[in-house]
């Protein structure tokens, strides 16, 4: 039985984190960590990323998940978790936003279908 680490590692991502697309946050939350907890030290990452350490390594590896428009908004925190909180923040509203967007697509569906 093959683990989701192995499924990453085959696709490409086992030199880079994978990029956040903002639609996808959670995916990408849970991707990223199981690519840091394959890396050395992973659980001293992690913890940083849970707690105010500051961890270069984990900092890195999460600013090279991101997309240009979110890294230059969080690139000049130290600490993982600042980094990490904020762009759980960031892609909050953006998840809001893309839901509200999909229910008016079913409601226009809707009244197209009815008429």
């Amino acid at each position: 039985m093959t683990t989701l680490l192995e499924h990453i590692i085959v696709v490409g991502a086992e030199n880079r984190p994978l990029m956040l697309e903002k639609s996808m946050y959670d995916s990408w939350a849970s991707h990223i960590r199981l690519f840091i907890k394959g890396e050395k030290h992973g659980r001293m990452m992690l913890d940083s990323i849970d707690n105010d350490d500051c961890d270069v390594q984990a900092t890195n590896i999460i600013l090279h998940g991101l997309p240009p428009d979110v890294y230059a908004l969080v690139n000049h925190q130290e600490a993982a978790k600042d980094i990490w909180d904020i762009v759980k923040l960031l892609m909050k509203d953006i998840e809001l936003s893309y839901q509200e967007r999909e229910c008016r697509l079913y409601n226009l569906f809707d009244k197209f279908a009815s008429v």
